[in-house]
Order: C-alpha cells, then sequence, then structure tokens
C-alpha cells in the first residue's frame, strides 16, 4: 500500500484568496485604504470595548461603597 502523495505548497486560506483577488481588482492605493479604513475600525471596535469594560468596574466599584 502506497502512502498519499505530500503536498510541497500550503493550501491557501480564504484570507490569502480574497487578497489575491483584491489585488487583481484593485490598485495599491485602494488597498492600502481598504486596509487602513479596515484597520480604524477594528480599533475603534477595541476602545469602545475598553469602555465598556471601565464602566462596570467603576459600577462595581460604586456599589461597593
Amino acid at each position: 500500500m502506497q502512502a498519499a502523495p505530500v503536498r510541497a505548497t500550503a493550501i491557501p486560506s480564504f484570507t490569502d484568496a480574497l487578497r489575491a483577488v483584491e489585488s487583481l481588482l484593485m490598485s495599491g492605493g485602494q488597498r492600502t485604504a481598504r486596509r487602513n479604513a479596515w484597520t480604524s475600525v477594528l480599533e475603534d471596535r477595541r476602545r469602545a470595548q475598553d469602555r465598556v469594560e471601565a464602566q462596570r468596574v467603576l459600577d462595581r466599584a460604586a456599589t461597593r461603597s
């Protein structure tokens, strides 16, 4: 019985596939702008989550007093 052949290259991830399509459809500047915008969205979400957590801590501290 023979073993299955081993792949020499990794199977691209879904993200890699999307980036490949993106590079075909958009110019470099558009890609950079989109990535910068997405980075801003993620940072805004992180700050919002931090604000919610800080408010919870303050609320807990206020009820203990």
